[in-house]
C-alpha cells in the first residue's frame, strides 16, 4: 500500500529555514580528516550527528578505530557512528552509509565567501560539506523526522554507518566492518549511499556502477643533493627531465592510454547495454563549459560517456620534489617522485594492470637509457562495482525519483571510485544503491562547493519515498 505523503512534503517545504540551520551548524564544523590541527573538530562532528539521530531515537554507539600517524604526529582516528533506528524483526532494515569529514578549504584558494560559513546565494548554499556529504547525510535525517511528525510508521528498520575518514581513505572502516560482519551488518537487506552526483542540473538519476582505481607513483634519483641549474646544468642527467620524459609516453593528446594490454581487459560493451546510452540526458556543451574547456577530446555524447563511465582513464596528480611554488627557483632537483593512476572498469583486476603497468614503464625506461635510478611502484587500488538495475533495492529508489521529481531516473555509471561501495555489498551479500541528491555542478572538493536549495529540500522528498518504497521490495 502506497502511502500519501503529499501533506508530508507540503510540511517539508516549510521546514526549510530549519533545514538550513542544521546544514549551517554541521558546516561549522571544520572537519578536515586529512589535517591533524583539525582531527579534534572531526571528532566533534561525529558527536555532533550522534545527538541528533539520537534525538529521532536512534540508538547509537562509537565504534573506536584507534590512532594513525599524521605528518610526523599520533593522533586519534575519528570514531565510527552506528546507529539503529528500529528493530522490528518482520521488517527489512536498510543500511544507510555516509560520512561526516570534508576536503581542506581556505578563501584564500578563491573562494568568494568564507568556505565553513554557510551562505545562501541565488537559490543555492555555499559551504564546504554542504554537498559532501554533510547535505545528504543530513536528509536522511530530516526525512525520518519528518514521518514521525506526522505519525507515519517506518517501513523498515534503519542502521546508520557514518564514518569520519572518507576524504583521507576511510582508515580503520573497512577492517571494522569486517569485525561487524556478524554483528551489526548481520539482517541487513538494502544498502544506501547518497555522495554521488546527477549527471546534469535537471534531471535525477541512480547509480548502477563506479570505477575502480589503481594508483602509481615513479620515483627518478641520480644525484646527492639539489644542484645549482646555472652551475650545474647541461653537465649532469636531471632526474625530472627523465621522469617528465617517461610520464609524457603514458597517454596519447586524446587521453588514450599508450599501455599494452589494458583495453583488452574490458569486458565487452553488449548493444542492448550500447543502446541506453542513446536515451540519457546528458548536454555535452553544458559539461564543457561547466568544466571551463575550449575543446573535449570528444564531443560525441555516447563516446564522451563510455570513456567516462565504462573505459579506463589516466590521470596525472603531481610531482613531489619539484619546485611547484609562486617565482623561480632554479635548482635541479635530486629526486623526484611522479603520481598518477589509472581507473578501471569491469573486468579489469587490479593486480593485472599493477603488473602491467609497471612491467610497459620500465620497458620506457630502457628505452630512455638514463644512467638515473628508477623505481616506478603501485599504491592503494579498488575493483570496480557494477549492480544489477532491476535488482529490488534499485527499483525502489528509482520508483521514489519518479515520485517525486515526475520522471524516471536516467541509470547511469560514475567514473570516480567509492571503494567501501564494495565492502558493503561482499560484507552484507545485498545490494548497494548510490541515490544521488546533489547536481552536477556543485563543485565537491573544489572551490564554492555548493548544494542548490531545491535539490536540498527534493532530497529530503526523495529520500523519504524511498524509505516508504522499500516497504514493498
Amino acid at each position: 500500500m502506497t502511502v500519501d505523503l503529499t501533506n508530508v512534503f507540503q510540511q517539508i517545504d516549510g521546514d526549510y529555514d530549519n533545514l538550513k540551520e542544521l546544514l549551517r551548524e554541521a558546516v561549522a564544523i571544520q572537519s578536515v580528516s586529512g589535517d591533524p590541527s583539525k582531527r579534534d573538530e572531526t571528532i566533534r562532528m561525529v558527536h555532533w550527528m550522534k545527538e541528533k539521530l539520537e534525538t529521532i531515537g536512534t540508538i547509537c554507539e562509537l565504534a573506536d578505530l584507534g590512532t594513525q600517524e599524521l605528518e610526523g604526529k599520533t593522533v586519534k582516528l575519528p570514531p565510527v557512528l552506528l546507529g539503529t533506528l528500529g528493530s522490528d524483526k518482520n521488517k527489512k532494515t536498510l543500511l544507510v552509509y555516509g560520512h561526516l569529514d570534508v576536503q581542506p578549504a581556505a578563501k584564500s584558494d578563491g573562494w568568494d565567501t568564507e568556505p565553513f560559513e554557510l551562505v545562501e546565494k541565488d537559490g543555492k548554499l555555499f559551504g564546504r560539506g554542504s554537498s559532501d556529504d554533510k547535505g545528504p547525510v543530513l536528509c536522511w535525517f530530516h526525512a525520518i523526522r519528518a514521518a514521525q511528525k506526522n505519525g507515519i510508521d517506518l517501513p523498515v528498520n534503519i542502521k546508520f554507518c557514518l564514518e569520519g575518514m572518507e576524504e583521507s581513505g576511510s582508515v580503520g572502516l573497512p577492517e571494522l566492518l569486517e569485525r561487524e560482519k556478524d554483528r551489526f551488518l548481520a539482517g541487513v537487506d538494502f544498502v544506501c549511499i547518497s555522495d554521488s552526483y546527477w549527471l546534469g542540473t535537471k534531471k535525477p538519476c541512480l547509480t548502477y556502477g563506479l570505477r575502480g582505481i589503481c594508483s602509481f607513483f615513479v620515483e627518478v634519483t641520480g644525484i646527492k643533493q639539489d644542484l645549482h641549474s646555472g652551475v650545474f646544468g647541461g653537465v649532469i642527467h636531471e632526474p625530472l627531465q627523465d621522469l617528465m620524459w617517461v610520464m609524457s609516453q603514458l597517454t596519447t593528446v586524446d587521453n588514450r592510454i599508450k599501455i599494452p594490454g589494458l583495453y583488452e581487459q574490458v569486458a565487452p560493451l553488449s548493444a542492448a547495454e550500447e543502446k541506453t546510452y542513446d536515451d540519457i540526458e546528458f548536454d555535452v556543451a553544458e559539461f564543457r563549459d561547466s568544466v571551463g574547456a575550449s575543446k573535449l577530446p570528444t564531443e560525441d555524447k555516447k563516446t564522451l560517456l563510455l570513456r567516462r563511465w565504462r573505459e579506463p582513464s589516466l590521470a596525472f596528480h603531481g610531482i613531489e620534489g619539484a619546485f611547484y611554488g609562486p617565482g623561480e627557483k632554479t635548482v635541479i632537483p635530486s629526486k623526484v617522485i611522479g603520481k598518477f593512476s589509472i581507473r578501471i572498469v569491469p573486468d579489469m583486476d587490479p593486480e593485472q594492470v599493477n603488473r602491467l603497468t609497471v612491467e610497459y614503464l620500465n620497458k620506457v625506461w630502457a628505452e630512455r637509457g638514463s644512467p638515473n635510478v628508477f623505481k616506478p611502484r603501485p599504491g592503494h587500488s579498488a575493483k570496480p562495482w557494477v549492480v544489477d538495475v532491476n535488482d529490488s533495492n534499485f527499483l525502489a529508489g528509482a520508483r521514489a525519483m519518479k515520485r517525486v521529481h515526475g520522471v524516471e531516473p536516467d541509470r547511469i555509471r560514475e567514473g570516480c571510485s567509492i571503494p567501501i561501495t564494495l565492502t558493503f555489498q561482499e560484507l552484507t551479500g545485498k545490494s548497494v544503491l548510490l541515490l544521488p541528491i546533489g547536481a552536477a555542478d556543485d563543485m565537491a572538493h573544489s572551490q564554492n562547493e555548493k548544494n542548490n536549495i531545491w535539490n536540498y529540500v527534493e532530497g529530503v522528498k526523495t529520500l523519504l519515498a524511498y524509505i516508504m518504497e522499500l516497504g514493498s521490495a
